[in-house]
């Protein structure tokens, strides 16, 4: 796996693995259910990516757009590929919604609703934090 994907603490993060793309939950939590959509390639420019990378992300969108709205019911979702700090192609997909959501105990609000996501602002998961939303949105990601 490349830099980035090790970097959103792969293996242990890992929701899902297809050909081309890995989903795992985010260690920083923006919002309930933040995801990490990572191409599994080197590439450092999504037009380097090969076809087929770009032909399964749309059934790996369905798939997470699903679990998460299982997961947590979001009204809205961004994905933001900023790629500034991990230069790999990756998407930190964010579910947004106008009420705080709560989760283990956990009360995770989203900020920066209606507009920018708050990056910054993200609630840092104890491993078995992140254990547990692996299995639980795992259950919905098909």
């Amino acid at each position: 796996m490349n830099p980035t994907i090790e970097k959103f603490g792969y293996p242990g993060s890992l929701v899902k693995e297809y050909d081309h793309w890995v989903v795992l939950v985010r260690p920083a939590q923006v919002t309930l259910g933040t995801l990490v959509l990572a191409a599994k390639s080197e590439a450092r420019a999504y037009g380097d990516l090969p076809a087929a990378a770009f032909a399964e992300q749309g059934d790996v969108i369905v798939a997470i757009e699903r679990a998460l709205t299982a997961f947590t019911s979001y009204e809205r979702i961004n994905y933001l590929m900023l790629m500034m700090v991990d230069p790999n192609v990756h998407f930190h997909v964010i579910p947004r919604y106008s009420e705080p959501r709560s989760w283990h105990g956990i009360e995770f609000a989203d900020g920066g609703w209606p507009g920018v996501p708050q990056l910054g602002a993200a609630i840092p998961l104890a491993d078995e934090h992140i254990q547990a939303m692996v299995s639980e949105i795992r259950l919905n990601l098909r």
